[in-house]
């Protein structure tokens, strides 16, 4: 696991390109038969991917950051699958995640690995976990049962399905909100307006981006906006006092994911277009 250290406003107000990937983009997650974990400042969130294709892939308790006995002995854990089927085997229970399942894994999960691949198959497991107080039960949420919702136009480019899992309505949780978003065909907006939500942090993480596309992704202090050109599989971070939305040079996919004082998703402060610059 990989500590990302903490940088605040001014920092980021006067960092050059190289300074603002090494501290706000992810560039690697996603390795055959490795799982690759980021331990964020923001929120203590913890970032990763696993992908076991020839080996199982057993979670770590990685006691140098968590100073725990098992990963979720403090923690809990959302999992979603953007690769080909996949299973994860969790304190004696088999889960088989399709294609978008989800799966919440609650503290006090103990023993939580990753099974190698059937056949050809190469499944992508997208990580996200925070810190939780309270204990919420295991829960498997397949793609059929999350809450669609479509949002945005197609005269602003941004029409998408945004899909959620685990947030107040839906699977239950400490703090963790995370959910899934596919752009429509033709539209490349993630987020527009932008926001900021000073109660919690937020990370993106985009995927089904083609090959030899990007998706040019905004963040900072509504004043003093970076850019940060993503490719696929990679992912963003996002501090409190930061806007975070993206554009593509064609359409892709999202997992969006929050932790911090509270779980109602549209806690959000938004901006108004007139107040970027």
């Amino acid at each position: 696991m990989k500590l990302i250290e903490n940088v605040g406003k001014e920092q980021l107000q006067y960092g050059d390109s190289e300074f603002i990937r090494e501290n706000f983009l992810i560039e690697e997650l996603m390795v055959p038969d490795e799982i690759l974990l980021f331990y964020t400042p923001y929120d203590r969130i913890v970032v990763g991917g696993a992908s076991p294709i020839n080996k199982d892939l057993k979670l770590d308790n990685y006691p140098r950051l968590l100073k725990a006995d098992f990963f979720c002995e403090r923690r809990e854990l959302g999992i979603i699958n953007i690769g080909d089927s996949g299973k994860i085997l969790v304190d004696g229970i088999t889960y088989d995640l399709e294609k978008y399942a989800c799966l919440y894994l609650g503290k006090g999960t103990k023993d939580i690995t990753f099974l190698k691949a059937d056949s050809d198959l190469v499944p992508l497991f997208y990580l996200v976990s925070t810190s939780a107080h309270s204990i919420h039960p295991n829960v498997y949420i397949p793609k059929e049962q999350a809450i669609p919702m479509t949002i945005g136009t197609k005269e602003g480019a941004n029409e998408r399905t945004v899909y959620k899992y685990i947030h107040n309505d839906g699977a239950q949780s400490c703090q963790l909100v995370m959910g899934l978003t596919r752009l429509h065909p033709g539209n490349i907006w993630n987020t527009m307006p932008p926001h900021v939500h000073d109660r919690r942090s937020e990370v993106y993480f985009y995927f089904e981006v083609p090959d030899n596309q990007a998706v040019f992704h905004f963040l900072g202090e509504p004043t003093e906006i970076k850019t940060l050109i993503t490719r696929n599989h990679q992912a963003t971070l996002s501090p409190p006092w930061s806007i975070h939305s993206g554009a593509g040079t064609s359409a892709y996919s999202f997992i969006w994911a929050m932790g911090g004082e509270n779980k109602d998703y549209t806690d959000m402060d938004v901006l108004s277009l007139n107040e970027i610059s």
